[in-house]
């Protein structure tokens, strides 16, 4: 099913009630993940066209089933914007959230401090490859991947700081920039570290959240230019309807995963 131009102008104001009593449920008491990430839509304000980033925060709740938790429209990260969602979160009823994987968006890492101070931070690996290999040139990048792998892939932290240094060795002198951003957030680039592999596959990329929001684009393509903010919000809404029928089995190998998060926050379950 594709949302089309003639659907998204026949939708009136009538299913903002229920979009509003989407994004204000209850939701669960403990999630093991959430990933947060956004998605750009153009939207008409004042004669002009500008950018809205709608950010979704997708949870993987204690029967490893994946789900939409919210979306928050902004034009512009801040610490406070983060803030509200974070405070929105525990509001509807979240009271721990052991995992948090992102993209380091400006602001996010203290607001989720802040609100869930317990919860572990990762910063999406996968984002991390990425801007590293950005602006170095093809004959170098096959080469600067293997060696970028070392690292994250590397079977616990002490042989990840290891390889770090060979690659500061080798590349350092080359691309300075690529080591001051691993260093800069080190900490939370490796707290996947801190746990069995069951659990390290789910937490230490954001894809989840990504190849929801690719579907989204696929639902939301026919409207380049959307009106009103509401507009956005009511085709997001009905994209997440859709795409989330499918989302009927729990996560890969999640009653490995399962058996180790009873084990690693057998606290927090207490509490």
């Amino acid at each position: 099913m594709q949302v089309s131009q003639s659907l998204i102008s026949k939708i009136t104001d009538r299913i903002l009630p229920e979009v509003n009593e989407w994004q204000n449920r209850p939701l669960e008491e403990i999630y093991p993940v959430i990933f947060f990430d956004g998605i750009v839509f153009k939207v008409r304000k004042d004669n002009k066209i500008i950018n809205k980033c709608v950010y979704s925060v997708l949870g993987i709740d204690m029967e490893g089933r994946k789900g939409i938790l919210g979306v928050w429209m902004s034009e512009n990260e801040s610490a406070s914007f983060w803030a509200s969602i974070c405070r929105d979160l525990r509001n509807r009823g979240v009271k721990d959230i052991f995992a948090a994987c992102h993209d380091n968006l400006a602001g996010i890492s203290s607001a989720i401090n802040a609100t869930f101070p317990k919860t572990s931070q990762q910063l999406c690996v996968v984002h991390q490859i990425r801007s590293s290999t950005r602006f170095v040139p093809y004959k170098d990048r096959k080469s600067v991947c293997a060696d970028l792998k070392r690292i994250y892939g590397a079977v616990n932290l002490d042989d990840a700081e290891y390889a770090k240094e060979e690659f500061r060795e080798k590349w350092n002198q080359k691309y300075p920039s690529i080591l001051r951003s691993w260093d800069t957030n080190w900490a939370e680039l490796t707290t996947f570290f801190n746990y069995p592999a069951e659990i390290r596959h789910l937490i230490y990329t954001t894809n989840a959240v990504e190849a929801y929001h690719r579907m989204v684009r696929k639902f939301t393509k026919a409207k380049a230019i959307f009106p009103t903010d509401d507009s956005i919000r009511k085709v997001v809404f009905l994209s997440v309807k859709e795409i989330s029928k499918k989302w009927t089995m729990p996560a890969r190998d999640w009653a490995m995963a399962y058996s180790q998060i009873m084990i690693f926050f057998a606290d927090r379950f207490a509490a």
